[in-house]
């Protein structure tokens, strides 16, 4: 069927809603492909009142909505920007019959992007020096830049930026932005993930998500860590404002018996090792106004330009919105090259 009706069959099967709310769900689905995401009012408002004024009950939010949203946008629907709700649920979902096609990394993403990148700079000559810490980004006087670090400047016709936006603030020149303050008003929303390795399979899913459970999603990391016995299990954590202050004995108090709450099998199993990885800064804070924060690629200097998925994409920081990010800074770059140097007086940011 064409979209967004062929989600009509799962929606009309799903056994978390009662029938009533299955139909208002039907209803709000097609509210939602109706928005116009470039009205900016969708920013002042938040997705969980926009659900709520369409009847939707707290048990839908929880059983439907916020396995999307949560993941997607790092907070819950009751505090994430409407905009960006309909940015993921559209083209997520909504857009085209195939838009809600899940795919899943079947090797750690350093062997699909770090390893394959390093090659590839390596081939064409680039100088790649890890572990140097930028300290501060200056005008060469000449229209170039000097990137100051440990070992001293290293000079540049131009510069991406790439690194969180409280670093980017205190990197960039003065004057680079009109308004280098707001990058620290991003905010930012905390991940948590924790790994658990039995000592025998649990579950044969290859990954999974979970309804009323402190569990939102699960994935089996057994193959792509090379364990040779037993089953790694990796549970994420989005929006994790609590659980990012829980000490490790407190996560594993709460989320083991959790675990075995969903796979009986983990109940006959051992656990062989427990641990927790934190990010407590691992978004920008996707909240009503977020849009007008965030900054394009193009700073006021020529040659200098902004990359992350806390840039102005149209996306939550997403993989999806770091790449956009990443080819618009790309892009800006050769742009500018192309012209050559050229007088570089200041010119208005993109934002």
């Amino acid at each position: 069927m064409p979209a967004p009706l062929q989600l009509v069959a799962s929606l009309a099967r799903y056994p978390y809603l009662t029938l009533p709310e299955r139909a208002r769900c039907a209803r709000t689905a097609l509210a939602l492909a109706r928005l116009d995401r470039e009205d900016p009012a969708l920013d002042r408002a938040t997705f969980g009142n926009w659900l709520a004024e369409r009847g939707e009950s707290a048990a839908a939010v929880e059983a439907l909505w916020n396995l999307i949203a949560l993941p997607t946008l790092n907070l819950p629907a009751s505090e994430a920007s409407l905009g960006l709700a309909a940015q993921v649920f559209q083209v997520g979902l909504l857009d085209r019959r195939d838009a809600g096609d899940v795919g899943y990394a079947g090797a750690p993403l350093s062997n699909l992007h770090d390893e394959p990148v390093r090659r590839a700079l390596a081939a064409a000559g680039v100088d790649v020096r890890l572990r140097w810490r930028a300290e501060r980004i200056g005008s060469d006087g000449r229209g170039g830049f000097e990137v100051e670090g440990p070992a001293g400047p290293i000079a540049a016709d131009a510069v991406v930026l790439a690194v969180p936006p409280a670093r980017a603030g205190g990197l960039l020149p003065a004057g680079a932005l009109a308004d280098p303050g707001r990058l620290a008003r991003l905010g930012e929303s905390p991940i948590v993930n924790l790994h658990v390795v039995y000592d025998r399979a649990v579950t044969d899913l290859p990954f999974a998500a979970a309804v009323a459970s402190p569990v939102q999603w699960v994935f089996d990391r057994t193959a792509s860590s090379g364990l040779a016995s037993g089953q790694y299990l990796a549970v994420s954590l989005s929006g994790a404002t609590e659980e990012i202050a829980l000490r490790p004995d407190a996560l594993r108090e709460r989320f083991l018996p959790a675990l075995a709450e969903l796979f009986p099998g983990v109940r006959d199993a051992r656990v062989e090792r427990f641990f927790a990885t934190r990010e407590p800064a691992a978004t920008f804070r996707a909240a009503p106004g977020i849009a007008r924060l965030r900054p394009g690629a193009r700073t006021r200097m020529v040659g200098l330009v902004l990359a992350g998925a806390w840039t102005d994409t149209g996306w939550p920081a997403t993989m999806e919105g770091a790449v956009r990010s990443g080819l618009t800074a790309a892009e800006e770059v050769v742009t500018t090259l192309a012209a050559g140097r050229e007088a570089r007086s200041p010119r208005p940011a993109t934002r």
